[in-house]
């Protein structure tokens, strides 16, 4: 049977989501982030080295990194390619999504959210001041200014169509789902309201519900 290894408030729970829209039976495996830290705890290297979730396992099979389960699953379970375009414009635009979602988006996500919390760990008081203004500079700067082009990218890609790749949900849009989550918690989103409306269509999924149903709901991102 599939194994899914997830980790709580993670990128995994895309993975769950796919799984459900594929009507795939899995064995849901959880791991608990250290409570200090918010790592993944260590007991994920017995599955892979890096110890990252989502890892998948089937059969002989190992296979970390979003992106790569995805396409496994496509290959191995989605005959009726349901889920991905096999041609044209379509497929162009779901092999740009599912690599944009951690090629480009979530790079800058993580630095943002790394930068607003250097700040808040423990440190000299006299030390604080200086690492707010430096963070804050990173971020005004160099974060900023090339994240708000990518959510404009989003923004007016989604408002000519219902989902990244057209009319059809893909499991492009299953990739995307986690790094626009994140956003709406590091962003104001108010202005982006095609982004909203895919977000809203996302919670609505029955394969969603199920599978926030089994991971749990996120409390952070």
């Amino acid at each position: 049977m599939i194994q899914i290894h997830h980790l709580e408030n993670s990128r995994s729970q895309r993975i769950l989501w796919l799984l459900e829209e594929l009507n795939l039976a899995y064995e849901l495996i959880e791991y608990k982030r250290d409570p200090n830290t918010a790592s993944a705890p260590e007991s994920l290297k017995k599955i892979h080295p890096l110890g990252k979730a989502p890892i998948l396992t089937d059969g002989d099979n190992t296979i970390a990194e979003s992106g790569a389960i995805i396409e496994y699953l496509l290959d191995q379970y989605d005959e009726g390619n349901r889920l991905r375009p096999t041609e044209g414009q379509a497929l162009l635009d779901y092999r740009y999504w599912l690599h944009f979602a951690e090629g480009s988006l979530m790079p800058l996500l993580v630095m943002k959210l790394v930068m607003t919390r250097v700040p808040k760990n423990p440190m000299p008081f006299f030390i604080k001041p200086i690492a707010k203004a430096l963070t804050g500079k990173v971020i005004q700067k160099f974060i900023q200014p090339r994240l708000e082009p990518q959510i404009e990218f989003i923004e007016a890609t989604l408002a000519d169509r219902t989902w990244f790749a057209g009319e059809e949900l893909t499991a492009a849009d299953i990739q995307m789902s986690f790094p626009l989550q994140a956003s709406s918690t590091r962003m104001d989103l108010s202005s982006y309201p095609n982004i909203r409306k895919f977000l809203s269509q996302v919670e609505k999924q029955a394969g969603y519900q199920r599978a926030l149903a089994k991971g749990g709901a996120f409390t952070t991102l």
